[in-house]
């Protein structure tokens, strides 16, 4: 239930993030627009009008931390619900070992006799 309402908040975090990035204006249009383009008054000059980027630019880093934080706690969550082993540890890696060892076929006079009458050349050597 706690997953879900963090799921929830997560996703809205990240659609508020993209809306906001997506407000904000890049660094290269203030510049143009001081030297006259982009039709804006004396208001859009170079160092003025900040007030709203300001507030932008702040709730977006608090966005960000906040999708940082929901991100590490849905994967600990999940991580604690499922009770697997983490990818890395020995017992997967020797299990999976173990297995693929014994699916392969045994050589035995036949095959490597099948081999050696095979069509397909031999690989060269370095005669160096």
């Amino acid at each position: 239930m706690l997953s879900n309402l963090l799921l929830v908040i997560h996703l809205i975090i990240a659609v508020a993030i993209v809306v906001l990035v997506l407000l904000q204006q890049g660094k290269g249009a203030d510049a143009g627009a001081a030297f006259g383009g982009g039709g804006g008054g004396s208001s859009q000059s170079l160092f003025g009008a900040a007030g709203s980027a300001n507030f932008l630019s702040r709730t977006t880093s608090f966005m960000i931390t906040a999708f940082f934080a929901t991100s590490l706690t849905l994967a600990y969550t999940y991580s604690r619900q499922t009770g697997q082993e983490s990818v890395i540890s020995g017992s997967v890696i020797e299990t999976t070992a173990t297995e693929t060892a014994s699916d392969v076929p045994a050589v035995t006079e036949e095959t490597a006799a099948a081999v050696e009458e095979s069509d397909v050349p031999a690989a060269p050597t370095n005669t160096e």
